[in-house]
């Protein structure tokens, strides 16, 4: 068949919105990694690309000649099936190749996916195509939160552009709970649009009445869970996440600092003054339950969430759930490297649903299924109660 339109137009509007999205970077900006968790801008514009070259020029553009055969070593994230890779701690110290380099490498695949895609494709590697589109699209959401990180870090606590900060985003319709009966309800994804595997195995499951609310917590709800102690009484907190508090000294969420009475927050625009109205934002598992215990409520799971998310406003924040990330029935791992990209992760990690601000446009969708380890905050996470 002939490659859509919209799905090489797809490819290369994403492409052009990672590198505007670097735009106003000094060279210096994109090698640093402050923390292992976090990757350095270089490396993110590198892998991306390493990902199309990987799966689909190399297996499917005859005589396609790699462009650097050192750089499958320095950009592979986690696929042992292609081959070693370079520590993920280590990825800050590729002073080489210059960043100029890992731009003529993107500019040089996307030459050879245009004109792979000018022949008849099949609709596998439709399907490659969109994933590795798909992929792009989490790492530009990565490298807007992994750069804030890197620059709240700075002695100086550096600004991203002049003017440009987070968005002063606010709940837009009165609070008010809403119910949903108890009964069988259908999980999971359906139909013949673009999903990972994890969303695939719809399935059915039990629920029991509950109560979700409409609206996401808010910078003063969450201010009052800190007059009120709540970072220092032990009785709200899991003993792991208590553990974290005690080992970290946590006393507010990231990117929070109080000034004369008075709390401010870290944005893109440099140090600003807290909307109290303001959307909660950077707080991890630990944190958003023991709000919830504090205001006698608790996290909805992935699946109350679901089937609620119909009948209230989602994306501006990624929500935590009180379900561990598991595969959901008949779930089979894909043969091959690309097997690796979610079955591997299924431990020791919550579900979040939604989307946040930093969400490529149309990435999101009701069954998508997020996950991180209990203990980070640097997305865009924030909490919705139920009871």
């Amino acid at each position: 068949m002939q490659s859509t339109i919209t799905s090489i137009d797809h490819y290369f509007s994403t492409r052009k919105r990672t590198e505007k999205f670097c735009q106003p970077l000094s060279i210096e900006d994109y090698t640093p990694q402050v923390v292992e968790h976090a990757s350095p801008m270089k490396w993110q514009l590198g892998h991306t690309t390493w990902f199309f070259e990987t799966f689909l020029l190399t297996k499917y553009l005859d005589g396609y000649e790699c462009f650097d055969q050192q750089f499958s070593y320095l950009f592979n994230s986690y696929y042992n099936n292609v081959g070693k890779r370079i520590a993920r701690n280590n990825r800050g110290v590729l002073t080489r190749p210059s960043v100029e380099r890992v731009y003529e490498y993107r500019h040089y695949v996307d030459r050879h996916i245009e004109l792979l895609f000018s022949q008849d494709v099949d609709i596998e590697l439709e399907e490659l195509l969109k994933t590795g589109i798909y992929h792009e699209e989490q790492h530009q959401e990565l490298m807007y939160t992994d750069l804030k990180l890197m620059f709240y870090h700075h002695p100086f606590k550096t600004t991203y552009k002049e003017g440009g900060s987070l968005l002063r985003d606010e709940n837009t319709s009165p609070a008010e709970w809403i119910t949903i009966k108890e009964g069988v309800y259908e999980i999971g994804h359906q139909g013949d649009d673009f999903c990972y595997d994890n969303e695939l195995g719809r399935h059915k499951v039990y629920l029991h009445e509950f109560a979700i609310s409409n609206n996401y917590v808010t910078n003063e709800e969450f201010i009052a869970f800190i007059n009120d102690g709540g970072y220092e009484k032990f009785d709200y907190w899991l003993d792991e996440g208590w553990a974290w508090v005690q080992k970290n000294e946590i006393t507010q969420p990231l990117y929070w600092e109080e000034i004369n009475g008075i709390w401010h927050e870290f944005t893109y625009g440099g140090d600003q003054v807290i909307n109290p109205k303001g959307i909660l934002a950077h707080i991890n598992f630990y944190e958003a339950d023991a709000f919830a215990r504090w205001k006698g409520m608790r996290l909805p799971t992935e699946f109350e969430w679901e089937i609620a998310a119909k009948q209230f406003q989602w994306g501006k924040r990624w929500e935590w759930t009180n379900s561990a990330y598991l595969p959901y029935p008949g779930f089979k791992t894909a043969e091959g490297a690309l097997g690796e990209y979610n079955g591997k992760f299924m431990i020791n990690q919550m579900v979040l649903r939604g989307g946040s601000v930093a969400t490529s446009p149309n990435h999101s969708r009701i069954t998508y299924r997020n996950f991180f380890h209990p203990h980070f905050r640097w997305q865009y996470t924030g909490i919705r109660l139920a009871k």
